[in-house]
């Protein structure tokens, strides 16, 4: 019988970090445009958003109106690196920003009269301003 063969030891590809930017997970070319984008801004919130986008779609985050009305006061800006839901209400004007929305609550905000953008719209300099990353 021949002796089994060592296996050669796991390769190092440097941090964390370069792992990620090296593997992205988008495979949508406008997703990893919006990523590539966010990162190359000043911002260090813009870069926690490319983060989050940059997740697998199971990995997103998924954020309810209801969440948002708990926890925004009226006229916020708030981010949200995933999907808005519709699950419960708003009474209070906010601008969104998200990758998607659903019907309903997109059907909830527009209501309210809040302000619904998607990731895209994001103005690249956000100093001065009170913006919220929930989720």
């Amino acid at each position: 019988m021949k002796p089994h063969a060592k296996l050669a030891a796991p390769q190092r590809f440097g941090t964390l970090r370069t792992v990620k930017k090296n593997m992205s997970n988008a495979t949508n070319e406008g997703l990893r445009q919006l990523i590539a984008k966010l990162e190359a801004s000043e911002a260090k919130i813009l870069h926690a958003v490319a983060d989050g986008i940059s997740k697998s779609t199971r990995a997103r985050r998924e954020v309810n109106l209801g969440r948002i009305n708990k926890n925004t006061q009226d006229g916020e800006m708030i981010i949200v690196p995933g999907k808005v839901l519709g699950g419960g209400e708003i009474n209070h004007k906010v601008t969104v920003y998200a990758l998607k929305f659903s019907q309903s609550a997109a059907d909830k905000l527009k209501k309210t009269g809040s302000s619904i953008q998607t990731l895209e719209q994001l103005p690249e300099k956000l100093a001065g301003k009170r913006v919220r990353i929930i989720g």
